[in-house]
């Protein structure tokens, strides 16, 4: 099989009907644990909405949107955190699961960068973005032994690459700007692709707050020889854009249309999630209530531990003025 650009063959091995790892494998969670999943999920839905009061005031937003929504997991929690008054939405690559939860309207994407036609004029919207612009394909380019930046091309049965023609005017550009690379042998994940499909997801926001979490970096902590890699059943592995396993590549953070960018630690350190153990006392008091209080801690620090879940990033866009300042 002829190479490839890697943006084509990751596409594909993703989103293809039949083949794509997220259409045809189960989707996320039959291969690995996010932070959406379990005691940690209902943790996180309650921050996003800690967050929204904290950004917009004290009314409830009128939807709330989870873009890239795996099987519903963070979309139904979120669901029993939010308002009555709040619709639930997820979006994602597939139909709508079997057993979702009622209160979580579906909506089907096409993948990648692409969002479903439907998802317009968001008013008074939170909308999540939780680990969908890792999987978002994009150009991976190489510098060569002439200090010459060019795109690394893959053959999709095998993962083996090569390197192809020099990087288009805009894609320079966006390297220049936001990840210059000199050595031979530096690698760069170029962000445009995640920086075009968020700014399309901004633009059908009319009022709100949207919030990207992901595995990232900033500018000046830039991976010289990239991040991409792929999961299989839970494991790292080389990634081969066949269909048969996940893969990612971590986001640009610094680089997306955004009003705040931090670290998960930081941001939910902020929300007052510290990871404290309960109180002995409660444990004589209500043994049970300790024991539900110990599991949620557990799952505090988990969100926030070094190393883990609290190095993800978050990149907060603020849409319209809030209804108290």
């Amino acid at each position: 099989m002829d190479p490839v650009p890697w943006r084509q063959a990751w596409q594909s091995a993703l989103y293809a009907a039949g083949l794509g790892f997220y259409v045809a494998r189960g989707g996320p969670s039959a291969h690995f644990t996010t932070a959406t999943h379990g005691v940690t999920g209902a943790v996180l839905a309650q921050a996003l909405l800690d967050l929204w009061h904290r950004e917009r005031g004290v009314t409830p937003p009128a939807l709330v949107v989870d873009v890239g929504a795996g099987r519903g997991e963070l979309a139904t929690h979120l669901a029993d955190v939010v308002d009555p008054v709040t619709a639930v939405l997820a979006v994602d690559v597939v139909a709508r699961p079997d057993g979702l939860d009622p209160r979580v309207d579906w909506l089907e994407s096409p993948g990648g960068a692409g969002l479903p036609s439907g998802l317009v004029g968001l008013s008074h919207a939170l909308v999540i973005g939780h680990e969908w612009l890792d999987v978002v394909p994009c150009v991976v380019a190489e510098v060569d032994e002439s200090g010459r930046l060019r795109e690394v091309l893959v053959d999709p049965a095998s993962g083996g690459e090569q390197l192809g023609d020099g990087l288009p005017a805009a894609d320079l550009a966006w390297v220049g700007e936001h990840w210059p690379a000199a050595a031979p042998g530096d690698r760069v994940e170029v962000g445009r692709a995640r920086d075009g499909a968020w700014a399309d997801l901004v633009a059908r926001v009319e009022s709100g707050l949207l919030v990207a979490v992901d595995y990232g970096h900033v500018r000046e902590a830039r991976p010289p020889r990239g991040t991409l890699t792929a999961y299989r059943s839970g494991t790292q592995t080389e990634p081969v854009p066949d269909g048969s396993c996940d893969i990612t590549a971590h986001v640009a953070m610094d680089s997306l249309d955004a009003d705040l960018v931090t670290t998960q630690r930081e941001l939910l350190r902020s929300l007052g999630v510290r990871g404290a153990t309960p109180d002995h006392a409660l444990a004589i008091r209500d043994p049970m209530a300790y024991l539900r209080a110990l599991e949620r801690s557990a799952a505090e620090a988990e969100l926030i531990r070094p190393g883990g879940f609290g190095d993800f990033w978050w990149a907060l866009k603020r849409v319209g003025a809030p209804d108290i300042p």
